[in-house]
């Protein structure tokens, strides 16, 4: 994380007890309210190809994807099972602590665009885990991370928690750019104005 000029205590949380046990149990909620819900899915439907193979990042029983869009398949990456397999968008699914092992057991430019939604705050080093995002996606796939200001605060990396949401902004932009495999980084603030304010920062496949 040098390259961030951060030190390693902003990448810790409240709560360093294993995030498996955190996530044990089922949590059939949303964690955002249902405007800031519409906003990613209006996202998704702007970045994600109808007929693409997608990949959900840190998913859950919900992916917010455009009902009416078909893909060829979607895949979800997410921390409990009986929530991934309550997800009916989902074609595949598998559990993997992506804060325990950054990499994904998946093939090298195996999907043409991936979503994160709320989630980029709990990851422990997440300029790894998006350059391994990239990874997986085809030249010019999309990664649209999504985000709030609602969090688990026990769970939430440090530097999340001592910004505001302008700061959050710049800091996702700059783990993207940190990654070294993005291009076209733009910050989007997609907030109705009431309710739960929502931001997006996009990058693409170089």
């Amino acid at each position: 994380m040098s390259h961030l000029n951060l030190p390693p205590d902003a990448f810790r949380r409240w709560d360093e007890t294993p995030d498996a046990r955190f996530y044990s149990l089922p949590r059939f909620v949303t964690h955002i309210d249902a405007g800031a819900i519409a906003a990613v899915t209006q996202l998704y439907r702007e970045y994600f190809p109808p007929g693409g193979d997608i990949l959900d990042v840190c998913s859950s029983w919900v992916s917010h994807l455009p009902e009416e869009v078909t893909y060829r398949q979607v895949t979800g990456i997410g921390m409990n099972a009986a929530e991934l397999a309550a997800n009916p968008r989902l074609t595949a699914w598998f559990v993997h602590d992506l804060n325990a092992n950054p990499v994904l057991p998946l093939a090298d430019a195996s999907f043409d665009a991936a979503g994160l939604c709320v989630s980029i705050d709990y990851l422990t080093d997440p300029v790894a885990v998006l350059r391994d995002i990239g990874r997986v996606l085809r030249p010019g796939g999309p990664l649209v991370v999504t985000f709030s200001n609602r969090c688990f605060p026990t769970k939430a990396i440090a530097i999340w928690l001592m910004l505001d949401d302008a700061g959050r902004c710049r800091l996702v932009a700059e783990f993207f750019q940190a990654a070294g495999v993005w291009d076209d980084i733009h910050t989007l603030d997609r907030s109705s104005g009431t309710g739960d304010p929502l931001y997006a920062v996009i990058g693409r496949r170089r």
